[in-house]
């Protein structure tokens, strides 16, 4: 072997080893954030429940006639709330505890957390968490990112700040215009029920909804609950 084919080798060999180093250096790291125990929560384990919760950082007119319907059947539910709109609605959170539903965390200001670094998603979390519990005298439990945004950071802060993050496996999508009670009903009653978590916020068309989505799923001998309730075997 020359000396010039020398020269040329060991650098490449060099670099092969740095990008080798490099790579498993990273999975190593990743592996971290891929623990199995940070991997969002979609759907429950107890067959007898499916849990309605309902996304608020707006919608507050409709959250009153939404507390009603729900009082009327006697159904205690999840409201994962924002924390800007527990700051500016506190009167209203206060009732929504009273009467007896789950209040998680929704973020301070619905922001999407995949964008966001381990800072920011922790003053997201932890700024909601001490806002409702100032008022509540509550600590919450569970954690929404908004949209359903979220990455490995997101697990991992809010698993580091006491929560499990909760998605859904029914979408209502009642925030899209053109959805009407009926295409919600549909949306819902259509897909599997037991042990589901179905996603909703304070809309008009939802609370026309509601009504009739209760008693179409008491029918089926399906009680509707909290995320506390679908997910009792997993606690």
């Amino acid at each position: 072997m020359t000396r010039t084919t020398k020269t040329f080798i060991i650098p490449v060999f060099l670099l092969v080893i740095l990008i080798l180093t490099s790579f498993l250096y990273n999975e190593t790291v990743l592996s971290v954030f891929r623990n199995e125990e940070l991997t969002p929560i979609r759907k429950g384990s107890n067959k007898d429940y499916i849990a309605f919760t309902c996304n608020v950082d707006w919608g507050t007119e409709f959250i009153p006639p939404m507390l009603d319907i729900l009082k009327k059947h006697d159904i205690k539910i999840t409201f994962f709330v924002s924390g800007r709109w527990a700051k500016n609605n506190p009167d209203m959170l206060k009732k929504i505890d009273e009467q007896g539903h789950e209040i998680g965390n929704h973020g301070y200001g619905h922001r999407m957390h995949s964008k966001l670094g381990i800072e920011d998603n922790k003053i997201e979390i932890e700024k909601t968490h001490n806002i409702v519990k100032d008022i509540l005298g509550k600590d919450m439990y569970y954690f929404a990112p908004p949209a359903g945004d979220f990455n490995d950071i997101t697990l991992k802060v809010a698993s580091e700040c006491g929560y499990k993050t909760i998605l859904w496996n029914i979408d209502t999508i009642d925030w899209r215009k053109d959805s009407t009670s009926d295409k919600i009903i549909k949306r819902v009653l259509g897909k599997p029920l037991k042990s589901s978590i179905v996603l909703m916020h304070p809309k008009k068309e939802t609370v026309k909804a509601l009504d009739y989505m209760i008693e179409a799923i008491k029918e089926k001998n399906i009680k509707i609950g909290t995320v506390s309730d679908v997910l009792n075997s997993l606690d």
